[in-house]
């Protein structure tokens, strides 16, 4: 029997073939259009590994959705990381099937006799399935929906298994099982801005599936266009990473451009409590951060509206509480629980994992409150110890960015002979700020063991696709200089 989400997805694409599904580049894509190039691809996805060269685009997404409906597992190929990386990737994952675009398959993949490769190109060509001359037995990855690349922030990409059961739990309900499918589709737009290549492009998507809803896909977050979608379709809710916010917040757009947006939410990455303010006080919409990580599946915990016109003013910063069924702690490093507002590490049962899973733990450093309002202080492996003090990036990054000239900034440790660790700064200006100015700027918000030996400028700080600042990049560069 399928699973639950498998039916969803199968439910949702049969409700009206005629109707719009995917709005991309200014056209409409229908229902009928996605679902066929789904069940083209799903008739050689059953059960097995099937890795996707996965752009934002239409036919991307309905790839997507053909493994998915069949029960075999997206092996996510980000085509962006560059050509040797990528084809060093696809050679030692021996995949018995690969999607992607002509041009991406080209360049990326070595011919094997033992992989059929799917050539596709858009939802109104049929693919172009080259079977493998010598195929061989996949054991694939059983109940697992998404092998999902992390975005590799401070190291090398890793995989995580994204299951049917977690995905299910994120966008169905703690129960899809029993939850009914719609039974017509939704009126509202919605806007998926976030890459496919990362779990937060993959959550959207597959909500608005589970949902019914329509929705406007962006092949990357650029100002203009999201405005556009904006105005066009006047969403109740969007969704920002830090990065993206703060584009918007230091933009020329007025409330009139967000006009129907109720609430922004807003994670992957910390959000200062000042730009949040900010953001809410000039277009009046309340921003609502979240707490989630790639291996949850999903989001453990978060701001409501309700919370945030109660609590906000007294507990601005923190990232909001559990979600409903998550269970959040904070422990010493010997793994004894912590009582309120302790700062450790935090440790997280999300809903979307079986009742008795074992507590998860993070390398994020937390306190929660009496109240169980969760604030992130920290990274724990990324925390700098200066000569016996200790520097949070994230404080440094915050305070960096909260100078006008400063669209974004990234905060890393480097060996220094005398003192350990000091703190180096990456800096990407939106005005002009010398270095001077910068550091002076500094000495009134930070400790002086804080404030960065070095403050580099560059045209453009390197991100993942999630929106973080690709740290690895950033040591790279300050090796180099």
């Amino acid at each position: 029997m399928a699973h639950p989400l498998s039916r969803r997805i199968d439910d949702v694409l049969g409700l009206d073939p005629s109707a719009n599904a995917v709005q991309y580049d200014g056209q409409w894509n229908t229902w009928g259009q996605v679902a066929t190039l789904a069940r083209r691809i799903g008739q050689v996805s059953t059960g097995t590994r099937v890795g996707i060269m996965l752009r934002n685009r239409p036919v991307h997404v309905a790839a997507l959705l053909g493994v998915l409906s069949t029960g075999g597992t997206v092996v996510v190929i980000n085509p962006s990381r560059g050509d040797e990386r990528t084809r060093a990737d696809i050679e030692a994952l021996g995949l018995p099937v690969i999607v992607g675009l002509a041009e991406d398959i080209t360049a990326l993949t070595t011919p094997s006799s033992t992989t059929t490769v799917v050539t596709i190109g858009d939802l109104d060509t049929p693919p172009v399935v080259t079977p493998a001359r010598h195929p061989t037995a996949d054991a694939g990855r059983p109940g697992v929906a998404v092998w999902m690349l992390t975005s590799g922030t401070t190291g090398p990409p890793k995989r995580v298994d994204l299951t049917y059961d977690m995905l299910a739990r994120s966008v169905i309900g703690r129960d899809p099982e029993k939850s009914p499918a719609p039974t017509e589709l939704r009126r509202g737009v919605a806007i998926v801005n976030s890459p496919l290549v990362h779990v937060g492009g993959v959550f959207r998507v597959l909500l608005c599936i589970a949902e019914a809803r329509p929705f406007v896909l962006l092949p990357k977050f650029e100002l203009q266009r999201w405005a556009a979608a904006v105005r066009e379709h006047q969403p109740r809710a969007v969704s920002l990473v830090p990065a993206a916010l703060r584009m918007v917040l230091h933009s020329d757009l007025t409330r009139d451009d967000l006009a129907g947006i109720r609430a922004v939410t807003s994670g992957t990455a910390p959000l200062s409590a000042d730009d949040a303010d900010a953001f809410t006080e000039k277009f009046g919409i309340p921003v609502l951060t979240s707490y989630a990580a790639t291996e949850f599946g999903g989001g453990v915990a978060g701001w409501t509206l309700a919370d945030h016109q109660k609590y906000w003013k007294d507990k601005r910063g923190s990232v909001g509480r559990a979600n409903p069924g998550a269970r959040l702690r904070v422990v010493a490093g010997d793994g004894t629980p912590l009582p309120p507002d302790q700062e450790g590490l935090l440790e997280v049962k999300p809903a979307q994992f079986d009742a008795d899973a074992d507590w998860v733990r993070t390398t994020d450093l937390a306190r929660i409150d009496a109240d169980g309002f969760v604030w992130i202080v920290g990274r724990a492996d990324q925390a700098i110890i200066r000569g016996g003090f200790k520097v949070m990036p994230d404080d440094v990054r915050t305070a960096l960015e909260s100078h006008p000239a400063v669209r974004g900034a990234a905060v890393i440790g480097m060996p220094d002979d005398r003192l350990g660790e000091t703190p180096v700064a990456m800096v990407e200006l939106r005005g002009s700020a010398p270095v001077a100015e910068l550091a002076d700027y500094l000495q009134g918000r930070l400790a002086r063991y804080e404030i960065p030996t070095t403050i580099a400028i560059v045209d453009t700080i390197p991100r993942t696709p999630s929106g973080k600042p690709d740290l690895g990049a950033v040591r790279e560069y300050f090796t180099r200089v």
